[in-house]
Parts: structure tokens; sequence; C-alpha cells
């Protein structure tokens, strides 16, 4: 990535979250370990199985064929490679369709010119996840509208999706897609942040560029970035799951 990673404070966002949420991310970060765990057995990999059986790999296309689409939750995803920057092999990347959405979630009030999906058309995209090439999850990021064209949501309303996004059938394959509906719960906070981020940037994008559609501005691609590791983050939870636990208080 040519981007800045944009600063984080993990142990002081978990150390905000609630016994309930720390429970949660602990539980997905058990789940994302045990599906990597059974991919492991058959030498295989969550890039790996979007990948087979697909024929020649092209760059840009989207893997597998046709998205990943839950037509009960209304969850979405698809992998694709671009970017060779930074060891990454290739992304994922993430969206909930109107249907899926929580109740009382609004678009922003764009104002350009670009014909935006409407309706039970309507998509928004939650994250994006970088892969090395062997397969592993190396960063987080968030990108400006026209990237995925999607119809797009302010942060606070497109955080509220995130609980709804959940992959619950075997195509490509039940690892991968427990694997990716956990992977969003362990990394809730820094998903959050970049999500803030993404629309501050925009904000900021906007005023220092007056008269241009910020929204389709090709010189505005990707909004926010953050260095992960699943091993860094789950040993991060255990910790403030230990400091939550100290805190309450036990009964005489």
């Amino acid at each position: 990535m040519s981007i800045t990673p944009m600063k984080f404070d993990i142990a002081g966002a978990l150390a905000a979250c609630s016994p309930e949420q720390l429970n949660k991310m602990a539980n997905a970060g058990a789940a994302v370990v045990e599906n990597q765990r059974l991919l492991d057995k058959a030498t295989a990999n969550v890039v790996g199985q979007c990948l087979a059986n697909q024929g020649t790999f092209f760059e840009m296309d989207h893997y597998p064929s046709g998205d990943v689409y839950d037509d009960e939750t209304h969850a979405q995803y698809y992998y694709h490679s671009h970017r060779p920057e930074g060891g990454e092999h290739g992304h994922f990347h993430t969206f909930l369709r109107a249907q899926g959405m929580p109740k009382g979630v609004k678009t922003i009030d764009y104002k350009g010119d670009e014909e935006v999906p409407t309706g039970n058309d309507a998509l928004a995209h939650l994250v994006a996840i970088g892969m090395s090439q062997p397969g592993q999850p190396i960063s987080l990021f968030t990108v400006n509208r026209w990237v995925t064209g999607e119809t797009f949501y302010p942060a606070d309303d497109t955080i509220a999706m995130l609980d709804y996004f959940k992959m619950d059938h075997t195509f490509p394959c039940l690892a991968t897609n427990q694997w990716i509906t956990a992977f969003l719960m362990l990394f809730r906070p820094q998903i959050e942040a970049l999500l803030i981020e993404r629309d501050r940037v925009i904000k900021n994008w906007g005023a220092l560029h007056i008269g241009v559609d910020v929204y389709e501005d090709r010189e505005l691609e990707v909004t926010g970035f953050l260095n992960i590791n699943i091993a860094d983050q789950i040993r991060a939870i255990e910790n403030a799951v230990a400091a939550s636990n100290e805190q309450i208080p036990q009964s005489a």
C-alpha cells in the first residue's frame, strides 16, 4: 500500500469495550483460528478456496465468479488483486446489501452526477482485508465510493451494519465463510476506527478540492489503512478480558 497506516491504540480501544463486546471478539478469535486450522489440515487457505476451480487468475476479476452472496443475510464479498505493494497478493471486499441492513440507516446526501445503487440494490462497503501471498491477512483498509461502486452510508450507519454481516452457507467453502464472518468481529475496533477515518478524510478532501465530486475523485482511493496480525489481536483481547475480570468485584 502506498498510504501511511493510521495511528490506532488497540489497548485503549479494547479498554473502552464492554465485557460482552470483549467476549464476542474473543469467541470470534477462536473461530478464526479454528477455521484456519481446518483449512491448514487440507493444505488450503481462505484465498485458495476462492480461487479454486476458477480458471486462469486475472487481476481485477472477482473471485469466485459472481461473488459470494448470502440471500438470507444479504452479506456479500469477493476477492481480487491489483495491488502488488506492501507484500499484498490481493484483498477481500466485504459488503452488506439493502435488505440485510438494520432499520433506520440512511445514505449520504450525495449531490454528484454519478448514478449510485438505490432501493434493494443499495449496498454498503464495510471494509477490505489485504492478504499476503501465503493467504494470510495483513491489513485492513477503507476506500472511496467510486472504488467499489457502492451506495455509501455515513460511518455510524455503516458501523451499525457490521453486526449483520454473516456468511452462512458452503460456497465456496464453509470454513472460509465462517472465517470471514468471525474476522469482522475479531477486528471490530479497527474497522470502526477506519470507517470514522474514512468520513473524516473524505470531508477534508472535499474542503480542499472545491467543485470536485469528492466521492468520484480518482485521486482519492484508499481513505484509511492499518497493518494487522491475528495473533497480536487475540493476545490484546485476552489481556483486555483479563483486565476486565480483575475489575469485577468479588462477592464475599
